[in-house]
């Protein structure tokens, strides 16, 4: 089982945990920890996620501060950011 601090290497906040406070998808911090270990275990199985996966990854978690858009570009921004480019479904 991965917690949210068996995320983080030597100290240093893992990818999607800096990705979260570059889009500001963390206010009150109380639905974080479970937002980015679902995220996390979503982008384990499907490197390059659409949308759509990302929300239906997430439904499981609430929060009732960011409206969920900040929360989903955090999770979209990350996947950009490791060079992965193809969704589910794409063309090869």
């Amino acid at each position: 089982m991965t917690t949210i601090e068996g995320l983080a290497r030597d100290g240093a906040l893992h990818p999607l945990q800096k990705a979260f406070l570059a889009q500001t998808a963390v206010q009150c911090g109380f639905c974080t920890p479970g937002m980015i270990v679902s995220a996390a275990a979503l982008l384990r199985e499907v490197p390059d996620p659409t949308e759509d996966d990302v929300r239906k990854a997430l439904a499981g978690n609430l929060c009732r501060c960011t409206g969920y858009k900040q929360i989903v570009d955090a999770v979209r921004r990350r996947r950009r950011c490791s060079g992965r480019r193809r969704g589910r479904g794409s063309p090869r």
